[in-house]
This record gives C-alpha cells, structure tokens and sequence, in this order.
C-alpha cells in the first residue's frame, strides 16, 4: 500500500488531448485474456530499462516507484496491478499484428562483382527532406561515387528486407563483423509491396509473407527488382558498435530490443515506453505484456503492433509469418488512464 500512496502523490500530470477518431475504455483486469499465466516479472524488468527516460511527470513516478519496489522485491504482477489501468484503445480498424526481426547477413567492406549492392549512409540532403525515390536512386545510381556506402550485400533483396526491419547484423569477409541501424529516410512514404503484388494478381492474399515476396522476386530477376520500386521509401543505415553483440538491437527510443517482449507501436496513439498486452490470435496465440520500445513506418492505428522476435534466420522465419488479429491493451498510469477515458 505505501508505494501506491508514494505514487499517487507524484501524479500531478494529465493527459494530452485526445486523438481525433480515437476512444480509450478502462479495463477491469478480469477482462485480461492469460495474464495470470505470463512472466509478469520479466515484463516489469524491460519495462523498468527504457522507462527512466519517459519525461513526463506520470510516467517519471511510476518508473522511480517501479525502480524501488523491485529492489526490495516488489513482484510484476503487483506492480502493473497498483499503479497502471488497462486501457482499449480504438479507432474503428480491426487489430493487425505482423512481426519483425534483426537480419543476420554476409557482406563485404569493399565492392566485388559478388557484393555489389550497397547499404548507404543518410546523405545530408535527405536529412534536409524529401529526397529521391526508391527507384530513382537505384536506377539513376545517384549516391555513386560520393563515399557514403557502410557495406555491400549480394542480393537487392537482403538490402530492401533490411530496410523494411531497419537494422541488422553483417558478418564481413574479412572476418569481423558490424551492426547497422535506421539513420533516416528519404522522406517518401511506405507503401505496401505486398498490397501491390495482391492487387496485380500476382500473389494471393493468404499466401502474402516475407518469405513469400522474397521468392517471387527472386524468381523474376530484374522484374522482380522493378516490383520493389512500388514503394519509393529508401532507408538509410549508420554504424551502431557502441552495442554489445549479445544485446538486440536498438528501438526507436535508442535503447536495446528485448526478443517477444518488445514490439512497435504508432507513438502518436501509443506512448513510447509504455507496457502493450498482447492478445494475438491466430495459429499460434500469444498472451503477454511487452513494451512499446519502437516504430515502424507501416505501423499506424491504434490497434497495430508489430512484435520483435530476435535477431537471426529462425526469429526471420517466425517474424515473416505473423499476419494475425487480436486485441492490444494499453497500460498507462492511473491518473492518465482515467482522463484520457472521460476526455478530461
């Protein structure tokens, strides 16, 4: 009881305005599919890694609580329980939850006639703002020669996966090894090559995945190249070494990814940080509370989340088949949770 006295005497903030188009309902926990059967304490420990750097002053206190009530042995499932609400939140689209992974792929430093197709770094005038398209810097060649590639792969395939994850792992020729991560874009919207092979005829709907779509364009060579083109966003990389190899990549909150309990949110519904509870169906449900610790250009709504299965092809095999419905439950701070239901 004292550390939800200690936390509801910090709780000075309110919610932000609401969403347009967005309704927020609290919870009872009884109305939690499985939550009794998920490693609560794990949760509480990824959530208690990137939530010291949540700003405002609701979030702030609960982390500082959270922080303290597990040194001295505060278990998850008393935690979440006392001093976060449930909250659905919905905005009339039906949940989607795909996946995603931390590639593991051979490269080189240099160009050969193997290698040959580069990774680049942001150039400055994209990070200005909108920049070429996908297709116009692959068919015009415009980066060439301008000393911004970070590596080079063997398959334009693996580049536009690596875009699509935005970070990964290449294990180099010369036998060391470095990681990539998102740098910037170059400001074209994502758009679904998926959706676009299904309007074309080309795939059916059941059978769209990654693994699918690599397959067909790897199939179709330069046709299949010219398909990819269909979405004009161009990720670019930086090096990241300063994270050890034994930890996942970084988020877009520049903290580590924890595999199947990290996943991508859109943060203009969902806040950066905050406990997600999964309820996925599909042939392999899944229950769990993960943290909402990245993004994703193809990640909009308020039901949408893609989970983060880990680095490597098994995680990638897993990752590419996720396409499946559910409910996502948000947790938020009692106060914040109760004025974002009345539109306080």
């Amino acid at each position: 009881m004292r550390y939800l006295v200690a936390v509801l005497a910090l709780l000075a903030a309110t919610a932000g305005p609401l969403r347009a188009g967005t309704v927020h309902d609290v919870l009872d926990w009884s109305e939690i599919d499985g939550w009794s059967q998920d490693d609560l304490d794990e949760a509480m420990r990824v959530f208690l890694e990137t939530c010291g750097d949540l700003r405002d002053p609701d979030w702030r206190a609960v982390c500082r609580v959270g922080k303290t009530g597990a040194a001295e042995g505060l278990d998850g499932d008393t935690y979440f329980r006392a001093f976060f609400r449930p909250v659905l939140i919905e905005d009339g689209a039906e949940m989607l939850f795909t996946g995603y992974y931390e590639p593991e792929l051979r490269g080189s430093r240099v160009q050969t006639p193997f290698y040959r197709y580069p990774l680049y770094r942001l150039p400055p005038e994209a990070a200005e703002g909108s920049f070429a398209s996908r297709a116009e810097i692959e068919e015009l060649g415009l980066l060439d020669g301008r000393g911004l590639e970070i590596a080079w792969l063997s398959d334009p395939v693996d580049v536009y996966f690596l875009q699509v994850q935005g970070s990964g792992r290449i294990r180099l020729t010369d036998g060391t090894a470095l990681r990539v991560g998102y740098a910037g874009k170059n400001g074209h919207s994502y758009r679904s090559v998926g959706k676009e092979l299904i309007r074309r005829g080309d795939m059916e709907p059941h059978k769209v995945s990654a693994s699918a779509i690599r397959q067909w364009v790897r199939e179709r060579g330069d046709e299949g190249r010219r398909a990819l083109h269909h979405n004009p966003s161009y990720v670019f990389f930086r090096e990241v070494n300063e994270v050890p190899w034994s930890r996942g990549p970084l988020g877009a909150m520049n903290r580590s990814l924890t595999a199947m309990r990290s996943v991508a949110i859109d943060p203009d519904i969902v806040k950066l940080g905050a406990p997600v509870w999964i309820e996925k169906d599909g042939a392999e449900p899944m229950r769990r509370l993960m943290v909402a610790q990245d993004t994703g250009a193809a990640i909009k709504g308020a039901q949408r989340a893609d989970i983060f299965f880990g680095t490597g092809e098994s995680a990638g095999r897993k990752a590419g088949t996720i396409r499946d419905g559910g409910r996502m439950v948000v947790l938020l701070p009692i106060q914040r949770a109760y004025s974002l239901a009345t539109g306080l």
